[in-house]
């Protein structure tokens, strides 16, 4: 049968510093999008969100930065930022340009 935690631990390595349980989802944006070596991305989104570069590691902080920016969080709650919304503010706070995102303003003619 296995180790039944075997893929999530596997997935939370490979994902690297939690994903969107704290800010690797971001910080890896940065590297695939910007080219940025990973210290540079995580100097960039610290700044972007206002916090220290050891909080980004940091789950229960980022659960709220994350909460109070709407960018996504890991368990939404009722009335969370989820898919879309959350695309946009990402995109907004740290300043990227976000396909998915640029694709739904050029159909909704959002400029």
């Amino acid at each position: 049968m296995g180790d039944p935690l075997g893929v999530e631990a596997t997935h939370a390595l490979a994902a690297g510093m939690g994903g969107i349980r704290t800010a690797g989802d971001l910080v890896l944006r940065m590297q695939l999008t910007h080219k940025m070596r990973i210290d540079e991305a995580k100097a960039y989104v610290a700044n972007k969100l206002g916090v220290d570069v050891i909080e980004l590691a940091d789950a229960v902080r980022m659960a709220e930065v994350r909460e109070d920016l709407g960018i996504g969080i890991a368990e939404p709650f009722n009335g969370a930022n989820i898919g879309m919304e959350a695309k946009f503010r990402i995109s907004e706070v740290l300043g990227v340009r976000i396909n998915s995102v640029e694709r739904f303003k050029e159909r909704a003619g959002i400029k």
